[in-house]
């Protein structure tokens, strides 16, 4: 049994690792840090609450520590809990900056801890299935990718930490990360990146839009967006081929099923059904033969599951440190490319 310490019970804390974790055998959430309040405690009576990092690191039995804390607090405890001698899963972003996380794996390798980075939204049944027809070369030679990310939120959020000016808040550090996950897994590096990054709400103080255009060699485009003003949002995903296009309408529903606490029983996580599943378009003569696309049968476990074998000595790591460098220098590239209003070569 590996013993899990979870750094923070916020959104991400509560809704996004701690009933993951406690859902994938092999794992034990032992303890949670909550500085204030008694949420955790509540919600799961059976768990060590603990109010500080140092109380935290002082539990031996702790081997494996999930820092789930606004953006700006990542490295720092990041760093502390791997000099500890624990390995670290940081939730996304990584870091605030290239240069720190790039000092985290550093570190990492020098104190020779595991550490990775929760890209928790590889395992969307929808994308694994887009990875699959991708795979199978259904729809020839991709030339467009298109990933939508949207909500309509006009109010701002008084106090919310993503909403303020710190570093590492706002919409491109928040959503991005899991959009550029997706593109390059599915295409690798792109030569050079496009990127507005903006604010769209009156009195914003911190991104909440942004279009991200990746430029691959072969002429494809990877084209990734956010709006939080979208009362209408656009597909989740789009993909033209030479030879097919393949659209997703909506989301997975792991998310927001796990924001509610829901958690199904007796059927997949992020079960859809089959009117909600992409549609697939591929030319038959004059005409086009229609067809719905299954979304794959996985979900957030999966990442720790991989985690767990990763400890034991039975896998490879799905989310390595060189891979979550590579989307850090994406985001530092989308902003100096809004920034200097021009194409950036990768």
């Amino acid at each position: 049994m590996i013993e899990v310490g979870l750094v923070g019970f916020g959104l991400a804390g509560r809704a996004f690792h701690a009933p993951v974790i406690r859902a994938v055998p092999g794992l034990h959430l032992y303890a949670i840090l909550q500085r204030n309040g008694t949420e955790a405690a509540e919600k799961y009576p059976d768990v060590r609450i603990v109010r500080s990092l140092d109380e935290l690191l002082s539990i031996p039995e702790i081997r494996l520590i999930v820092i789930a804390t606004p953006n700006e607090t990542h490295y720092s405890f990041a760093r502390q809990c791997l000099e500890a001698g624990r390995d670290v899963v940081v939730d996304k972003p990584f870091t605030t900056t290239l240069e720190e996380a790039v000092s985290l794996v550093q570190f990492a390798r020098t104190v020779n801890r595991l550490l990775t980075v929760y890209q928790n939204r590889r395992y969307d049944g929808d994308f694994q299935a887009i990875r699959q027809v991708v795979k199978a070369g259904t729809l020839g030679r991709i030339v467009r990718f298109e990933t939508s990310y949207d909500r309509f939120r006009p109010q701002l959020k008084p106090g919310a930490w993503r909403e303020s000016a710190s570093p590492g808040s706002g919409i491109l550090f928040d959503i991005a990360p899991h959009m550029i996950d997706h593109a390059l897994v599915l295409f690798g590096l792109p030569e050079a990146v496009t990127a507005d990054v903006r604010t769209e709400r009156d009195h914003a103080v911190a991104d909440d839009g942004f279009d991200i255009t990746l430029h691959y060699s072969n002429g494809m485009r990877a084209v990734l967006r956010s709006s939080i003003l979208a009362a209408a949002p656009r597909p989740r995903f789009v993909l033209f081929g030479t030879q097919a296009s393949f659209v997703k309408q909506t989301f997975d529903p792991q998310e927001m099923n796990l924001r509610r606490g829901f958690i199904p029983v007796n059927r997949p996580w992020g079960y859809e059904p089959e009117e909600d599943w992409g549609l697939l378009t591929v030319p038959a003569g004059d005409s086009f033969e229609r067809r719905r696309v299954p979304s794959a049968i996985c979900d957030y476990r999966d990442y720790y599951s991989n985690l767990r074998d990763v400890i034991v000595g039975h896998a490879a790591l799905a989310v390595t440190p060189e891979y979550a460098l590579e989307v850090m220098r994406m985001l530092e590239l989308a902003r100096e490319s809004s920034q200097k209003r021009c194409t950036i070569p990768c």
